[in-house]
């Protein structure tokens, strides 16, 4: 069996695809999962956070996500992390900080705390 650490890790290498699956990102997530970009609202279910998956994808490729630091206590793994990202030809490089809780081998809480200024000005290219 896979470690929460082992989990967070790995859902975190499918984002080094430019083009991760959405489906198979939410496969990662319990059915009662809750996903919350703590900016934004919270999605809970894999359906709704596929759902999320793919509108982002829609806008960005992904160019993996770089982690800075990682801990994990039991069932709760905590990263740094650089996700980095492409908008036609920018790249964007957004500092996050994300708490995990893994049940079983299936992230059932994910948040990511980001600064969402940070990020339109990256989107827009100003």
């Amino acid at each position: 069996m896979r470690s929460p650490a082992e989990v967070v890790n790995a859902f975190i290498a499918e984002w080094q695809q430019p083009r991760p699956d959405p489906a198979r990102l939410a496969s990662y997530f319990t059915e009662d999962a809750v996903y919350h970009n703590i900016p934004a609202q919270p999605v809970k279910g894999p359906e709704a956070i596929a759902a999320v998956f793919q509108g982002f994808l829609a806008q960005v490729e992904s160019r993996g996500w770089e982690v800075l630091r990682q801990v994990a206590d039991g069932n709760f793994v905590m990263n740094e992390r650089i996700d980095r990202f492409a908008a036609g030809d920018r790249l964007i490089e957004l500092p996050v900080a994300g708490a995990f809780e893994v049940r079983g081998e299936r992230i059932c809480a994910w948040r990511d705390y980001f600064d969402m200024n940070t990020w339109l000005k990256a989107l827009s290219g100003s």
